[in-house]
């Protein structure tokens, strides 16, 4: 009942609100973002078709697989009941090794870039030019916001092409985007859950969690942490997150899964109280049939009480998942019910734009940036008081991607 009273009730004010405003767009830019991609896709195609030594539908997942397996008799040809498998999981592995796969998942990535975004959002844009997205507050299992028609929270931010697309959106004349994001938010909520004192100390002493990760995991001093083992460690530590196994941590880093199930150990000896969390999570959920979040929000996991072993694993990952992820959903929504409300009581006339997962964004009169980002900083790193404190990353640009 508190949960409903004291977040989701406020919350339906916020992001009506939201939706109302929109966000501004240029759809002239979009265009040409959308052309420059078509080109790109135009090149990667005839490239394709030369080293394939043939033209050939680059979609159809049964032509690619002939192509691959039998005509360039690659290796790792898994043959299901309509061909060859090419998912994403198979092409990563071969790309590495095999320009012409890299090629492939490069074309699979602006096709889908072009249909989704370029073309697809120009069907949104609303004849005062704003995009107005719907925020769901009931679709996830996990208590985050959603965002459909169009979704804005997907907006692709691992390839630097993908990203560009942030720049058609802007701030209306006279505004500017201020760009707030939680760092490490689930670690944090992590180490509070836990109470893990060794966790607790990492974070208290602002230190970078990764890198003291790797020192303990690795066993060599602090300032001898490699980029790479730095790299290793963050996996370790949002996996952990995830309840990966060795073998999912195996995939991501391409090491063994004896030394993954070696990297999974050492991190439990290192954080003992971690290990403590994650287990009992998954003992409560099997004897409650839910867990709950730090403000009390459930997730039902029936599939702890199934007979297939691997409904039970994924069971047993969400229960460990949901506490964490939850409450650090809960935390975001409680910060954008007193942003809102402070921006409000203010009279100011800087609105909340977007949320997406741990960032918000907001629309700011240049006249009120240096007070709204203070309102911002504030009201996001004081949500919630937790035995180490939230921490927010800052920035202004004159789109969304200067901003990011």
């Amino acid at each position: 009942w508190d949960l409903f009273e004291d977040i989701e009730m406020p919350l339906v004010f916020t992001l009506d609100d939201m939706e109302k405003e929109g966000i501004l767009v240029k759809g002239e830019e979009l265009k040409l973002y959308g052309e420059k991609l078509e080109v790109r896709i135009r090149e990667l195609e005839e490239k394709i078709y030369e080293e394939a030594g043939e033209n050939f539908n680059i979609n159809s997942p049964k032509q690619l697989g002939v192509i691959l397996f039998e005509k360039m008799k690659m290796p790792g040809g898994k043959k299901t009941k309509t061909g060859y498998s090419t998912a994403a999981d198979v092409l990563d592995k071969l790309a590495p090794d095999y320009p012409f796969v890299a090629d492939i998942l490069e074309y699979r990535q602006l096709t889908k870039l072009k249909s989704t975004y370029a073309d697809g959002l120009a069907g949104y844009i609303g004849a005062d030019g704003r995009i107005h997205s719907t925020f769901n507050q009931t679709i996830t299992a996990t208590g985050r916001i959603s965002s459909t028609e169009p979704n804005l929270q997907n907006i692709p931010v691992r390839m630097e092409l993908g990203r560009l697309i942030r720049k058609v959106f802007v701030p209306r004349d006279g505004f500017v985007f201020l760009d707030a994001d939680y760092s490490q938010i689930e670690l944090r909520v992590l180490a509070h859950l836990s109470g893990d004192e060794m966790l607790i100390k990492a974070y208290r002493e602002a230190q970078d969690i990764h890198r003291m990760t790797a020192s303990q995991v690795f066993h060599i001093p602090v300032d001898e942490v490699t980029p790479l083992q730095r790299r290793n460690a963050k996996a370790v530590n949002f996996g952990i997150v995830y309840g990966i196994s060795s073998f999912g941590l195996s995939q991501d880093l391409s090491i063994t899964r004896k030394e993954a199930a070696t990297y999974i150990e050492q991190y439990f000896a290192t954080y003992p109280q971690v290990k403590t969390f994650l287990d009992k999570q998954v003992e409560d959920a099997k004897q409650n049939g839910y867990v709950t979040t730090l403000y009390g929000r459930r997730r039902p996991i029936p599939e702890l009480k199934s007979s297939n072993f691997m409904q039970r694993s994924f069971g047993e990952r969400v229960a460990m998942n949901s506490p964490i992820q939850g409450t650090a959903a809960d935390i975001m929504k409680l910060a954008m019910i007193h942003v809102w409300e402070e921006l409000h009581r203010r009279k100011l006339n800087s609105r909340l734009s977007l949320q997406i997962h741990d960032e918000l964004l907001i629309e700011t009169d240049r006249a009120e940036a240096t007070e709204v980002a203070e309102l911002l900083k504030d009201k996001m790193k004081h949500a919630a008081e937790l035995s180490v404190s939230l921490e927010v990353d800052l920035h202004t640009g004159e789109n969304w991607y200067d901003a990011k």
